[in-house]
This record gives C-alpha cells, structure tokens and sequence, in this order.
C-alpha cells in the first residue's frame, strides 16, 4: 500500500494540482491559433482585462515592421504568426510574442497586388507543431512551427483550375479533426478537405466560385456541420464526408460574400453581407438524414462588407457597411449605430468590444446593447487597418500594411 499523506502534505499536494489546472486552462485560455479565435466567433475567453484606456491609450509592448497585405495574426504560446508582402513576394512569419523580434519567415512565393491592397488576405492556422497558410495566389503550404520548413503545398490553380476572386484567395485554413478543410473554387471544385499530415485530397465537393469567407464549424441540433460562404451561396456539409445538408442561394454584386456566419445556440445562423444586401438570421432544423433551412427575420440595418460580426448575450454587433452597429438578435431591431469608425473590425473580450477603425483608430467599447459606450480610444496608425485584431495573454495585437503593434491591455 502507498504511504498514507499527513494531511499538511495533502493539502499542498491538493493546492498544487489546482494551480496547475487553472494554469492550464489560462494557456488554453490565452491561445489565439486561427483566424477569430479558438471558438471562430472572435470572442477571447480572458478575464481581468482594462474596463477603461487612459490618455494615449494602452501601454505599447514592441512594434515591429512587417509588410503589406491584410493577414491577421496567430498566437499560440509565444510565437505569432502572420503573412505579409515584402519586396514583390510573399512571407509567412513567425515573431516572438513577447518581443516582436522575427524568428522566421518563408518564401510563399509572387506577391499578390491589387487596387484594393497588395499582399496577402488570409490568416494562418496553427495545429500542434504545424502552421497552414494559404497565398492571395492561392498556394496552400503546411510549415513546421519551429523554423518554418516546408512540409507540403498545393497549388489550387495547378491542381484544381481554381478561380482566383478578383481581390485574391481570402479564407483561411480550418482543421477538424485530421482533416483541413478550405475553399477552393473553380469549375473542377468548390469545397474540399486535404489530410493534414500529407496534403492528400480526402473528399471534394460540388464546382461553382469561392468567396472571401472561412469554412465555419458548428454543431446545430447535434449535427456536425462546416458551413462554407461561397460567392453565390451558403453550403452546409458534413465535414468528413463533403455530403452537403443544406443551401440558401446568397449572392451580392462583385459576388463579394466575405463575412463569416455566426451560430447561435441551438440552431439558428446570422449571416451578412455588404454591397446593399444585408443580413438574415437562419433557422435549421431536420437531422443528418434530411435537413431544411428557413429565414426568422431579415434586416438592412447589419450589412457586413469583409469584417465579420459578434454574438453576445443575445444581441449582435458589427459593422453596417461604415457603421459599427448593435442589433436584436431575436427581432433585428436596431438598437444603436456609431458612425464614424469607416470599415472597421473588432472582437469581443471581458465584456467589451475591441474595434480598429479603418484609418488607425483603436476604440475600446462597453458590449451593451442600451447605448454605445466609448470607455477609450487611440490613433493608432497613419495608414489603412483592415485586420481585425488579436488578443492573447493580456496581449493586444494589432497591424495595418506597414507595422504591428503589440498593446498591454490586462490591469
């Protein structure tokens, strides 16, 4: 028999094993390793964060110069990691969280260049020791975390005869599982998982024109689904099979459907577009074997052009084309609207809205659907910000097409 603990040693033995789960869960906590977060609702899980900014706003850690393009940022651990255009080609790079200082950064090939923006649109997914990055070019590449070697690439146009969008490949990589799933677009196919570990095509689903959005995982009624944002419709499929559960036709000028759905619990679906189109909020209901979606309401008070909206505590928040906007996620009354943040971004942590404003402007905004409330702002940058910002470890990250800043945030 083990020997019996004298209770003082239990006690410490009890405490110790406390500490260390609540460890753990901050680490997990504080990871941040796809695009919107964990959860892909862009919401962060961290507590004890600043209610209100002082003058000149939250206390600059490190900035760092990157390069253009729109990338957002991975964090897991401390390592960041994001893509940028530099000097005609592409990079995935890899930075110390803490420092800013770069540890890495790959050759992905030609840079993207456009009128909307030059550089790279996509933000990497880290999974275990592996980083996946996809090119505006569409070039999908799996990397190792620690120096960035190439494992595998696709080339979608090479393989597939994708259809680049007009302002360049968009969505970002999502693992279930061990499988990858993304947009690929084109006449051969529209949706598709690759294995993870090899590159390998595990399934391939229908043919028509990608979208700028990321596949989106829910669980609706306990049926698994992927919901892909194409440029003509919403798919919902089976993400280990491709087997499509249902579609809505959802279509806008330019096909520009950007946004990610948003789900909420147990089976309805926020879905938003720019260019005069609006939102809808989507009801599912059926089982594996037969599924059907219907519209509860639809609005003109949230269209959404690229920057994807937050679900919280029943009400939703976004930007309505240049205005960041609060409505009722049962009615879609509109229940207030600012107007002077552009075509801004913003996530969701402790309560507050984190917004950067298209032009360098970085607000912090009480969650409240009664009134907007501002509780702190800072001119951030000079230049255009498109990049929703990231949160990990008290950590705010944040970049427009020439710089990233790293902001304490934590009290």
């Amino acid at each position: 028999m083990p020997p019996r603990l004298l209770p003082r040693t239990l006690t410490i033995l009890v405490v110790a094993i406390v500490i260390a789960a609540f460890a753990g869960m901050r680490v997990a906590a504080a990871d941040w390793p796809q695009f919107r977060g964990s959860e892909q609702n862009g919401i962060s899980t961290e507590k004890g964060l600043l209610q209100e900014w002082p003058d000149g706003g939250p206390q600059q850690l490190w900035k760092a110069e990157l390069g253009s393009g729109y990338s957002g940022m991975t964090v897991v651990g401390d390592r960041l990691y994001t893509m940028f255009g530099r000097g005609g080609e592409t990079y995935v790079g890899c930075f110390d969280a803490t420092s800013g200082k770069e540890l890495w950064s790959f050759n992905a090939g030609r840079q993207w260049k456009d009128s909307q923006g030059d550089g790279p649109r996509s933000t990497p997914t880290v999974d275990g020791e592996v980083v996946y990055a996809v090119t505006a070019n569409g070039v999908l590449f799996a990397l190792s975390t620690t120096e960035g070697a190439e494992l595998w690439k696709r080339d979608l146009v090479k393989s597939y005869k994708a259809k680049i969008p007009k302002w360049g490949m968009s969505g970002s990589p999502v693992i279930v599982g061990n499988l990858l799933l993304l947009e690929v677009g084109g006449p051969e196919v529209l949706m598709a998982a690759f294995d993870k570990t090899s590159g390998d095509e595990v399934w391939r689903s229908r043919a028509g024109n990608a979208g700028y959005s990321t596949p989106y995982l829910m669980t609706a009624d306990g049926v698994s689904q992927a919901v892909f944002f194409t440029a003509e419709k919403l798919y919902s499929v089976a993400p280990d099979t491709g087997k499509v559960y249902w579609q809505k036709p959802w279509k806008t000028s330019w096909d520009v459907n950007a946004a990610m759905p948003i789900f909420i619990a147990p089976d309805r679906l926020f879905v938003s577009s720019g260019y005069d189109t609006g939102a809808a909020l989507l009801e599912i209901s059926g089982d594996a074997r037969s599924m059907k979606v219907d519209e509860v309401w639809t609005s003109r008070e949230m269209k959404n052009q690229f920057s994807s909206s937050i679900y919280h505590d029943g009400y939703l928040y976004g930007f309505d084309n240049k205005n960041l906007t609060c409505l009722d996620a049962k009615t879609g009354e509109r229940r207030w609207r600012e107007r002077d943040l552009g075509h801004g971004s913003l996530m969701l942590a402790d309560g507050h809205l984190i917004v950067l404003g298209d032009k360098g402007q970085l607000v912090l905004v009480e969650a409240s659907p009664e009134a907007y409330r501002e509780k702190g702002r800072v001119q951030l940058f000079k230049g255009k910000t498109w990049t929703v910002p990231t949160l990990s470890g008290g950590r705010l990250f944040v970049r427009d097409e020439n710089e990233m800043v790293a902001l304490r945030v934590t009290k």
